[in-house]
């Protein structure tokens, strides 16, 4: 797929800069360097000033609130990215995210940043930011993720010490090495003639349908992948598949693998437990809903590679 890499959170030509993460004198170095730019996530949600990423100086007061070192992202020219967790801040009680809601509309802002700096979840504003803040942005908050869940040693149980600028966990009780972790996602743009396939999970706000998802198992190609995973939701059987596109989706630390298969038969018997529906729609009724216009299909998230998959698939633009 020629546009494959205009995805939300796709490759911006970052210079990840690998061979500076073991040089700890040299990263120190960068974060005395008023050029640098870090920044600050807190429970999940990136620092943000508009449709940008909130990008703070070394010194400036919310870095305060970190345990931890900064994680090194890369190299932009003159200037060194790095992600910080601040997930100690505590923000007034009235200030807090409220439970059980399917997408986080609250923000947190914190009294030494501008006014228009929040603390935003991350999917309500992806698709607006720029390209390279995008891949930072996703970079940091996947790895920063990954630390929260990986501060032991699956080896012996022991703590384990942030290591390589971030991008390794190392044990100092038997020395294993951990490497951040991700997750492989298949999401599929099943076709047959003129019609995809679409479905819904239980639980989602409603009118909202997606492509069919599913992870990847160990020994499982990608092709195999799909078939199981669409034959499992829905009964329905899929003959050949294709790569199309992948999108780094840091909800938490998955790769979105977007693929392109042929229905070989139509019948849907749903799996209760994974899908709550699923039905065959027209490209004309996509389009519709793809527009905001159809009367019981929500228009796909922005940004996420299954709307991304779909439009192109309208627009007759897969190749």
């Amino acid at each position: 797929m020629r546009i494959a890499e205009t995805v939300t959170f796709g490759g911006s030509g970052l210079d990840r800069a690998a061979w500076m993460r073991a040089k700890a004198d040299a990263l120190s170095a960068l974060l005395d360097n008023p050029s640098t730019r870090i920044i600050p996530i807190w429970r999940g949600k990136p620092l943000l000033a508009g449709i940008a990423a909130g990008w703070v100086a070394p010194g400036h007061p919310v870095i305060r609130h970190a345990t931890e070192a900064p994680i090194f992202l890369g190299l932009d020219g003159d200037h060194a990215w790095f992600a910080l967790d601040i997930s100690g801040w505590e923000p007034p009680d009235d200030a807090l995210p409220p439970d059980g809601v399917f997408l986080d509309p609250s923000e947190q802002r914190h009294p030494a940043l501008p006014d228009d700096h929040g603390f935003v979840e991350l999917r309500t504003v992806m698709a607006s930011l720029p390209a390279r803040d995008a891949e930072l942005v996703a970079t940091g908050k996947a790895l920063l993720a990954w630390h929260r869940s990986h501060r032991f040693c699956s080896a012996c149980g022991q703590p384990s010490a942030v290591v390589e600028g971030g991008w390794q966990r190392r044990c100092p009780a038997c020395g294993t090495m951990h490497f951040p972790r991700t997750d492989p996602v298949v999401i599929m743009l099943i076709t047959r003639g003129n019609r995809t396939l679409i479905g819904r999970s239980p639980g989602w706000p409603e009118g909202m349908y997606s492509c069919l998802a599913g992870f990847m198992e160990p020994g499982e190609t990608l092709e195999a992948a799909v078939r199981r995973e669409v034959a499992e939701e829905t009964g329905v059987q899929v003959g050949a598949v294709r790569y199309l596109a992948s999108q780094p989706w840091p909800y938490p630390s998955s790769l979105m693998i977007g693929c392109a298969g042929e229905a070989e038969t139509e019948a849907i018997t749903l799996d209760p437990v994974e899908m709550e529906d699923a039905l065959w729609v027209s490209r004309e009724d996509m389009a519709s809903a793809l527009a905001g216009e159809h009367p019981t299909i929500r228009k796909p998230r922005t940004g996420a590679i299954a709307g991304f998959l779909l439009a192109n698939w309208v627009a007759d633009r897969l190749e």
